[in-house]
Order: C-alpha cells, then sequence, then structure tokens
C-alpha cells in the first residue's frame, strides 16, 4: 500500500499509542487514553471490515454468571477469586451503561434465567441449596437482596417442554451488540481516534522507545506504545500468553408471532444460552459436543453443532411452535485455564487487554479500562 504525503503525514505519524482491535476492549481503551489525556494521538487498527472476534457477533447477554456457572467456578477457584469476578463483571456493566447509555445499546433488564431438566435434579438442589449463600455475596457486590430466586411457576409462560426447575436472576439484562459497537464508535471518534478498518498487524516490535507493527498491507506503524486487544486472536501476536480461541455457532429465527419469551436463557452451565431479540429467537452454544474442534481462530458453522441447537429449539424451547431459521453466524471467544483476564505488560512498550472468557459484555469496558493505564505508564 503506498500512502500520499498527506495521508502519512495526517494518519500515520506521531502516533501516540496503537491498540490493535476495535472490540469492546479496544475501544474502551482508547476511550479511557482521550478522556485521561485527550492530547494523545490514539490509533485503533482493525483487519476485518467490522470488530473480527465476538464484540458484535455475541448474543448480547448483560450477565455476571448463572447459578450452576458460579458454583462450577467456585469448584475451582477460591471464593474470594470467583467474586471479585462478578464483581468486575457487575461493575463492567455498569460502566458500558454509564458511558454509551441505555437506548444507545438497546439496553433491557428482563431478567435472566436458568432451565433444569428432569434429569440435572442433583445439580437443580445444589444450586437451591446454594442460593442463599449466593444471594448475600451478590447483595455485597450489587447491593440488591434475594439477586436469584426459583421461578417454577413461569415455565408454563414462557412454552418450554420438558423443564422441570427454573432459577430467575432479577439483575440480568440484555443488550444489541450491533448497536453497542457502533455507539462506541462513533463515541471514539468523536474524541478523535483515528479507527481504520482493514489493516491486519502480523507483528509488534518493541525498541525500547516505541513500538514498530508490521502489516499485511506493506504498511509499518510506528507508535510511543502499542495495546493488544484481539482477544481469541491474541496468540498470532503474543504466542507466549496462556489464551485458546473458542469459537461460538449462533442463529437466530425468523420472527414468530406471538412469542412468549422475554429475557435470557442458560442451559446446561451455561454451553446454551437464547433469548428474544423483538420476537425472535436467539440461540447459541454447544461447544461442548466438540471442545477441541471448537479451539479454533476459523469462523463457521458444524452440523454437529447447529443441528443440536436446532433439535433443542423443537424439543424444549419452542415446541409447539413452528419456526424458520433466518441466519447463522459465528464468534471467537478468547478463554483459558482459569476465567481470570490477562491484562499486563509483556514488553516495555507493548501491553495486552485479552482472555474475557465468554463475558466480553460484562467486563469489556473495565478490562479496556485496565488496558489503557498500563499504557499510560509507558509513555
Amino acid at each position: 500500500m503506498q500512502l500520499s504525503y498527506w495521508e502519512r503525514d495526517s494518519y500515520f505519524s506521531n502516533i501516540d499509542v496503537l491498540i490493535v482491535g476495535s472490540g469492546i476492549v479496544g475501544l474502551n481503551a482508547a476511550l479511557h487514553l482521550k478522556k485521561t489525556q485527550p492530547k494523545l494521538k490514539v490509533m485503533v487498527v482493525e483487519r476485518g471490515l467490522l470488530p473480527t472476534g465476538a464484540s458484535s457477533k455475541n448474543a448480547g447477554f448483560a450477565c455476571f454468571g448463572s447459578p450452576s456457572e458460579l458454583l462450577e467456578d467456585l469448584a475451582h477457584l477460591s471464593e474470594e477469586a470467583v467474586f471479585q469476578q462478578v464483581a468486575r463483571r457487575w461493575k463492567g456493566l455498569q460502566r458500558l451503561r454509564q458511558n454509551l447509555g441505555d437506548q444507545a445499546i438497546d439496553y433491557h433488564r428482563w431478567g435472566g434465567y436458568e432451565l433444569f431438566e428432569p434429569h440435572q435434579h442433583e445439580l437443580y438442589e445444589q444450586c437451591q441449596e446454594a442460593l442463599p449463600y449466593l444471594n448475600k455475596q451478590l447483595e455485597k457486590i450489587m447491593g440488591e437482596p434475594n439477586v436469584y430466586r426459583p421461578a417454577d411457576e413461569k415455565i408454563a409462560s414462557f412454552g418450554f417442554k420438558g423443564v422441570k426447575r427454573l432459577i430467575e436472576s432479577i439483575a440480568e439484562g440484555q443488550i444489541d451488540t450491533g448497536r453497542m459497537i457502533l455507539a462506541l464508535t462513533q463515541k471514539v471518534q468523536a474524541e478523535g481516534v483515528l479507527v481504520l478498518n482493514g489493516i491486519e498487524v502480523l507483528q509488534l516490535q518493541d525498541n525500547g522507545k516505541g513500538i514498530a507493527a508490521t502489516t499485511a498491507q506493506g504498511l509499518t506503524i510506528e507508535a510511543r506504545a502499542a495495546l493488544v486487544a484481539t482477544n481469541g486472536f491474541a496468540r498470532k501476536l503474543l504466542p507466549q500468553l496462556s489464551i485458546v480461541p473458542a469459537r461460538a455457532q449462533v442463529l437466530i429465527t425468523e420472527p414468530i408471532p406471538g412469542l412468549k419469551l422475554k429475557g435470557t436463557f442458560h442451559y446446561d452451565k451455561g454451553y446454551y444460552y437464547f433469548r428474544n431479540v423483538g420476537n425472535r429467537v436467539l440461540f447459541g452454544g454447544g461447544r461442548n459436543l466438540d471442545i477441541k474442534a471448537e479451539e479454533t481462530t476459523e469462523f463457521g458453522l458444524t452440523a454437529v453443532v447447529q443441528q443440536r441447537l436446532e433439535e433443542l429449539l423443537r424439543q424444549i424451547i419452542l415446541p409447539d411452535t413452528p419456526f424458520e431459521v433466518a441466519h447463522r453466524w459465528s464468534g471467537i471467544m478468547g478463554m483459558g485455564a482459569e476465567k481470570t483476564t490477562i491484562v499486563q505488560k509483556v514488553s516495555e512498550r507493548i501491553s495486552c487487554s485479552i482472555r474475557l472468557s465468554g463475558m466480553g459484555i460484562a467486563i469489556g469496558s473495565l478490562v479496556g479500562e485496565e488496558g489503557a493505564a498500563l499504557v499510560l505508564q509507558q509513555l
């Protein structure tokens, strides 16, 4: 790519911070940098036409963990670590709403629900027994009592078949992730951030005084510091970090007249999730059917997952309602051995904010700010 003198001078000279990735983390990092130091020249580069990973491809759950997910986490992490994560998710959701406003992201607090089938009786009993304990911990974080509560009486009104138990989360909400990214992009551009799409960074070099980014387009971009915010794709630039890509497959139905669902729903320890989008049903998950196959940075759909999603729609979610699938897609998340983010310096002038563990909507705003704070120390 050949640049004119004007292009090189206006866009690519005297860059203070280069952010790789224009998803929720990268854009929030840019926003925080400009709010903290308005005179900084900040550039965000994105290899795709739109954010490539998951920020505008996810299900739009404004959630912080279902009861069974939190119990699963407590089996592997300390109490302090688990509820620190929940607190960060909750704080991140509030920050997202503060930054953009509920109308811009189409936020609705319609509640969330976890479904249990008869064969999950033991899991349900464990969750029900833990509700007083979980609610006590959540009240410390949110200031609201009884966030989780049994809601078996709502099963019939939702039209489910084969669902034996239901636990409601009154603090859960949903957003439109496309509108979120659009609003966030427009906000950072209004602050003077340069957001360039179609630029793929292949390598980052730190010379101690600044960084040089080699791109697939033949450009070398120089800046005083860089932040990698590519989540599931981060190992391409930072192979030493412990992050595993995780593909999530999603479908959405055509509009369904008289749809009974309203809210966000978790099933099978969070491996499946669905919600209403107006009078459509969005349904995603099934990664657990073939974990290894879904540990990929390749977008795509598999028959085993898509067939299972449709099967569950027919059998459990919409058993008496005809539906047609309107659209299918996939996104790439960043996971690890633990559900903790990686926000750290990786060299004198390069930092990263990655590994959101499928909770990008909840913690992305916060993780972006934390990455920006590291970058400010490097300038």
